[in-house]
């Protein structure tokens, strides 16, 4: 017999038996269908219960194949595979090939694979003249948004999203021309010539070039900064049901095709909440200084006066494996390009605060950007471009949540229920008696960040 539910409805009495599905991991994804809390009903005109759960936090809006995070045990894997093995023996476009096929490339298939990518990695020069239309001191993330969604123009075939190899094409396509959109952003906010594609060079190592050749001689760029690139970008290629996934699926539910859908998603993680912690982290760093002023920082935090941006997280309740896998890396990167007092200044500021109860009894641990952006900035990144960097890998987990949304005969469009607060019916008022003193219900536009 099936797990089920059975619910008690204090207002009639009646009791509702409602299934209980599991997904592989029963312990943590038990699961009853939303939709079956229609069927409690005070009375024959009652719409029925809703659940209410405000950012989705816990609320399944799918099933997926893709990632699976254990937030308690530090765990992440893409397909089953651990991150931390990835990391170690991939490269990101094995692990794009994984995240977007289901399975790990044969050696024929990978070769093949990147072939493909980088065939593809050329833009139209419309979209550098599309580019160069952009003020001089434009956000490189307000540009690539922009220009993904520019080449939905370029391939009006995209649009249809049923056939399946017409939709791989579109997902090599945007894989390869990521980096491209991206070092031309940053190359254009910075007044310098735009550096073409070569593909004699890496995925990671095209677009190091891309970003920082200056005319000299074709120079492979450093190794140790090109498989720390590869890490990063493997670190970042999916994360499971997050703001920029859930837009990809959504956006993508109404059958847009996958241009604007990536750039819906890339809009998403633009936001200082999703993209941009691993800024805050750096903006933090400089804030306290030196190390002696580490323990009055943690005290602050600890008062609540003071946040340690780059600890905890709304998944992990255990140390980010990423992060682990990012603090090792860092000591390679630092070798080629220097010490770093901010690096110096994070060892230290985890050291105090792993050592204090406060942080340990409430898990807050280090996560992904605590060191993310000190390796981005060692290697000469602007801290402009800290999204831009997050949002080059993780096109291929958006595509990936795209695809599968797109074959899962349960999707429908994207379209949450609201618990309407606002006025009931009211008469319409000639313009000429309103007295701009009529009740106002629920939060009107302009009344703070809620009403905006």
């Amino acid at each position: 017999m099936p797990d089920t539910l059975t619910i008690t409805d204090n207002r009639t009495g009646k009791q509702y038996e409602v299934p209980i599905s599991y997904g592989t991991y029963p312990e943590y994804g038990a699961s009853i269908p939303t939709a079956d809390l229609r069927n409690i009903k005070a009375s024959e005109d009652d719409f029925g219960l809703l659940g209410y759960d405000p950012g989705f936090k816990n609320t399944a809006s799918c099933h997926s194949s893709i990632t699976h995070i254990d937030g308690d045990k530090g765990i992440l894997r893409y397909r089953g595979y651990p991150i931390e093995e990835l990391a170690e023996h991939g490269s990101y476009l094995e692990v794009a090939y994984l995240v977007v096929h289901g399975r790990l490339p044969t050696r024929d298939e990978l070769e093949a694979w990147t072939h493909e990518i980088t065939f593809h990695t050329y833009v139209h020069e419309s979209i550098k003249k599309f580019t160069e239309g952009f003020h001089y001191d434009a956000h490189p993330m307000g540009m690539l948004v922009s220009t993904v969604a520019a080449l939905s123009t370029f391939y009006p075939e995209a649009r249809d999203i049923s056939d399946a190899e017409n939709r791989r094409t579109q997902i090599v396509r945007l894989i390869a021309k990521m980096p491209t959109l991206a070092a031309f952003a940053y190359r254009h906010s910075k007044g310098l010539p735009f550096v073409y594609p070569d593909n004699d060079l890496s995925y990671a190592g095209n677009f190091l070039n891309m970003m920082f050749s200056i005319g000299e001689p074709k120079q492979p760029p450093n190794p140790v900064l090109q498989k720390a690139l590869e890490v990063l970008f493997i670190l970042h290629a999916d994360h499971e049901q997050n703001c920029s996934a859930t837009a990809m699926r959504s956006v993508g539910s109404s059958h847009a095709d996958p241009y604007v859908s990536v750039a819906a998603a890339a809009a998403a993680l633009y936001g200082p909440l999703h993209g941009g912690a691993n800024e805050q982290v750096l903006r933090m760093l400089r804030e306290i200084g030196t190390k002696d002023r580490v323990p009055e920082f943690v005290d602050r935090a600890k008062s609540g006066d003071f946040r340690l941006m780059g600890f905890g997280h709304r998944v992990y309740k255990n140390y980010d494996p990423r992060a682990r896998i990012l603090k090792s890396m860092a000591r390679d990167v630092f070798e080629v390009t220097g010490s770093s007092p901010l690096l110096d200044l994070a060892l230290e500021l985890e050291r105090v605060a792993l050592e204090d109860e406060y942080f340990v009894s409430r898990r807050l641990y280090p996560n992904v950007d605590f060191y993310s952006g000190i390796i981005y900035q060692a290697m000469g990144f602007p801290v402009d471009m800290f999204p831009v960097l997050f949002a080059i890998p993780r096109v291929s987990g958006w595509l990936a949540q795209w695809q599968e949304m797109l074959e899962d005969p349960d999707q429908k469009i994207a379209r949450p229920r609201q618990v309407y607060t606002g006025a009931d019916e009211r008469p319409y008022v000639p313009i000429d008696e309103r007295t701009g003193a009529d009740e106002q219900v629920g939060s009107p536009v302009g009344a703070g960040m809620d009403g905006r």
